[in-house]
């Protein structure tokens, strides 16, 4: 039995059915997690009631997504979106658009298409010349063809300065026009997503010892964002030392027993950077005796595992690249990122994989991450949907860092945890396949102490 739609849901709806009395095209931003697939559905049951419509194509960024959006719009319309006969239309890859026959992209000729992108900032360009593989097929097949289109996205800006395909900006500011917005704050109010915890961890005192030939060099830091502005380790470094690992893997695991204790089937996403760094992850797990799944682009049937996952009782699944938008996974509530990636796109992407509330007493989300100083900042800027600087065309200058965390819109909680005194560390350099940018024969030794930092940004 179908949930009720929500009232945001209800309100989208409402607006773009009006617009398209003016116009085909429809721009949503929405929260991660807020339900934007179950609004378009529902929209597109709509526009099939009142015979403005005959087929509803929907395009995603990965097969995951894809299948998440048969099923969706499979249980609100009652008929399959599979493209077989019988089938009230289709869903395929935005990769798969370049694969496709002149048949099909026939249909938007002999048919009244309702054409559906989710997360449509991967594709960019108002014109040919700017735009990206995957605009280009829309500019090219879809843009003028179609009925009518939505897009969709949740973070609706791009990692380069191109335009987003089917946005429209202000002239001459350059500004991202959405024709519906749903925000976060907007989102936790409503009981629609769980506010995000966002734990920053750090260290106290940490020790590099450089060895060149038969000399040593020891350098003492009190902060991660010193020791990466002041040494040649790298994040990724951290990411991969024994320390590091376990503390943040130690924090995530106490919060998940937490969480658990009120919401007893409660999971926890690992975002990690590679295959191997993820099978590393997965053997920190086993000693901590944690039940967990390892997917990756190389695992054999990986969307039979996420599948198998999401109706499990199981309490981590390890992640590169498969779990990082659009996947749903309601009953994942902690995370703890490792990914090398250090975009605010992403960030907020794997964010909002924890974020979908499923009860009344399931209120809060938990990402644990490591405090360097580009992804401090991204936290600091969750309170904003559609930050000033990254919805417009023109580039701005990153400002600079500050060491220490700003109030702002977000709640601060400081405290020292040293429950722990972690005596592993690691060499790093030649020979020791960690991508530090030394060579020849220098190796260096990071050294954790004891004394880890949490800061805790409360939003909303």
């Amino acid at each position: 039995m179908k949930s009720p739609l929500r009232d945001w849901q209800k309100r989208c709806i409402e607006a773009a059915l009006q617009q398209y009395a003016q116009t085909q095209h429809f721009f949503c931003q929405a929260t991660p997690g807020a339900g934007k697939t179950r609004m378009a559905a529902e929209l597109a049951r709509e526009l099939l009631l009142q015979d403005k419509i005959d087929l509803v194509l929907c395009f995603a960024p990965s097969c995951q997504v894809v299948d998440g959006f048969r099923s969706t719009f499979s249980t609100v319309l009652g008929k399959r979106l599979d493209g077989l006969i019988g089938a009230v239309g289709a869903a395929c890859t935005y990769q798969a658009m370049e694969h496709l026959d002149d048949s099909f992209w026939g249909l938007l000729d002999d048919c009244r298409v309702f054409a559906v992108f989710d997360e449509i900032h991967h594709c960019a360009g108002h014109d040919l010349v700017f735009s990206n593989a995957w605009g280009k097929q829309i500019l090219q097949k879809i843009q003028e063809k179609a009925a009518f289109t939505l897009a969709l996205s949740g973070t609706p800006w791009r990692s380069d300065d191109r335009a987003i395909a089917l946005a429209r900006y202000s002239t001459p500011e350059g500004r991202l026009i959405c024709d519906y917005r749903y925000g976060l704050k907007e989102a936790i109010a409503d009981s629609v997503c769980r506010s995000p915890r966002i734990v920053l961890l750090d260290n106290q005192m940490m020790k590099v010892t450089e060895t060149l030939e038969n000399d040593s060099t020891v350098k003492m830091f009190p902060s991660i964002a010193q020791l990466l502005r002041g040494s040649s380790v790298s994040y990724e470094d951290l990411l991969c030392h024994d320390d590091v690992l376990n503390q943040l893997l130690s924090l995530g695991c106490a919060k998940l027993d937490e969480v658990r204790k009120y919401k007893a089937d409660a999971a926890g996403l690992i975002v990690a950077t590679n295959i191997e760094h993820a099978h590393k992850v997965a053997c920190v797990l086993q000693t901590m005796g944690e039940s967990f799944r390892v997917v990756t682009n190389k695992t054999p049937n990986a969307q039979q595992v996420i599948n198998e996952f999401r109706a499990s009782e199981c309490r981590w699944i390890v992640a590169v690249g498969m779990i990082s938008e659009g996947t749903d996974i309601p009953r994942l509530q902690v995370c703890c990122y490792f990914s090398r990636i250090r975009t605010e796109l992403h960030y907020r992407q794997v964010l909002g994989r924890i974020l979908r509330r499923v009860g009344k007493a399931d209120n809060q989300a938990w990402l644990f991450v490591l405090a360097e100083p580009v992804l401090k900042r991204f936290s600091q800027r969750i309170a904003e949907d559609l930050p000033d600087d990254l919805a417009v065309l023109s580039y701005v200058q990153e400002p600079e860092v500050s060491s220490d965390i700003g109030v702002g819109k977000l709640g601060i909680i400081g405290g020292i945890v040293d429950k722990n005194t972690l005596r592993n560390s690691i060499e790093v350099g030649a020979g020791s396949g960690l991508p530090l940018n030394e060579v020849s024969s220098t190796t260096y030794q990071i050294s954790f102490s004891q004394y880890y930092r949490q800061k805790l940004l409360a939003i909303y």
